[in-house]
C-alpha cells in the first residue's frame, strides 16, 4: 500500500474526519486531503506525530520500503514488536526485548546468545547451530559494532548487579542463587496469581519489559521458581510446566 491509502485507511479506522486528524497535528485540512490524494507526504517531524497517535512505525505509514531488523539481535521487526523510547514514539532500530524503556537490555553478547538459544533452539536447529548462528551474525549488527560508544552501559550492569543481591539477599528455600537476569517482556511471564480472598490478580503490564529468569527447584520436582524485577519492586513466584499452577512467594517493593 502507498502512504496515501495507508493514511486514509489508519484514520478510518480511528474514527477521525480530516478536520480531527488536522487539529490533533497542528496542519490544515487540505494538507491532510493533500497527504491522502497522493499529492504531497507528510515531512518527518508529522510522520513522528502520525506514527504516535497510529501506533504504527514511520516505516509502515510509509509503506515498509525498509525490511527493519533488530540492530542488537537480529530479529524481523513488525509495529507488536519494534521498541519505543519513553515518551511513545517508535526507535526502529531495535525490538522491544532489546531495547526498553530507554534502556540497552543487553550489554554482553554472551547473555544474548544464552537467550536466543533456549527460545530458538527446536528439532530442526540445535543449541549448538543456533549458538553458532548467533556468533556469526550478531558482530555484523550496529549495536555491536558501536557498543563501546554507548552511554550507559556500565550504571546499567551495576542496576542489575544490585537487583541480583536484592534478590539473593530474601534467602528463599529452594531457589539457586541468581547469577544473571534477562530481559522479558510482560505479556511472555504475566501470570494470574490466586490471593487469600479467591481473586486472581496480574502485577505485571503485558507491554512492560522486566529483569528477571527462570531457576529450577534445588529440591528438584517438575516446579520452578520465576523472577521478575525492575526499579520499582521484585516479584518471586512458582509454577509448573507452561507456568501451570503458579503461586506468588514475595512482591516486594524496593
Amino acid at each position: 500500500m502507498e502512504t496515501k491509502d495507508i493514511l486514509l485507511e489508519l484514520r478510518t479506522k480511528k474514527g477521525l474526519s480530516q478536520d480531527e486528524l488536522a487539529e490533533k497535528l497542528f496542519v490544515t485540512r487540505q494538507a491532510v486531503s493533500r497527504w491522502e490524494n497522493g499529492e504531497t507526504t507528510p515531512n518527518t517531524e508529522t510522520l513522528k506525530l502520525l506514527s504516535k497517535l497510529f501506533d504504527v512505525s514511520i516505516n509502515t505509514l510509509l509503506g515498509s520500503p525498509r525490511q527493519l531488523v533488530c540492530q542488537c539481535c537480529g530479529m524481523p521487526l513488525e509495529d507488536s514488536n519494534t521498541s519505543k523510547e519513553t515518551d511513545g514514539f517508535f526507535n526502529e532500530d531495535y525490538c522491544k526485548w532489546c531495547y526498553a524503556d530507554g534502556e540497552y537490555m543487553y550489554h554482553n553478547m554472551d547473555d544474548l546468545i544464552d537467550v536466543c538459544v533456549n527460545h530458538m533452539a527446536n528439532e530442526q536447529f540445535t543449541p549448538e547451530q543456533v549458538r553458532a548462528y548467533m556468533k556469526d551474525m550478531l558482530p555484523k549488527l550496529n549495536y555491536w559494532k558501536r557498543y563501546e560508544n554507548l552511554a550507559g552501559a556500565e550504571k546499567f550492569e551495576e542496576f542489575k548487579k544490585q537487583l541480583i543481591d536484592e534478590i539473593n539477599a530474601l534467602n528463599i528455600e529452594g531457589m539457586p542463587k541468581v547469577e544473571k537476569l534477562n530481559a522479558l517482556v510482560g505479556g511472555y511471564i504475566n501470570l494470574a496469581y490466586r490471593l487469600p480472598n479467591g481473586k486472581c490478580e496480574k502485577f505485571l503490564d503485558d507491554g512492560a519489559t522486566y529483569l528477571g529468569n527462570q531457576l529450577e527447584c534445588e529440591f528438584g520436582g517438575n516446579r520452578c521458581f520465576g523472577i521478575a524485577a525492575n526499579m520499582d519492586f521484585i516479584l518471586i513466584c512458582t509454577y509448573e510446566e507452561n507456568g501451570e499452577n503458579p503461586e506468588l512467594l514475595v512482591y516486594k517493593k524496593r
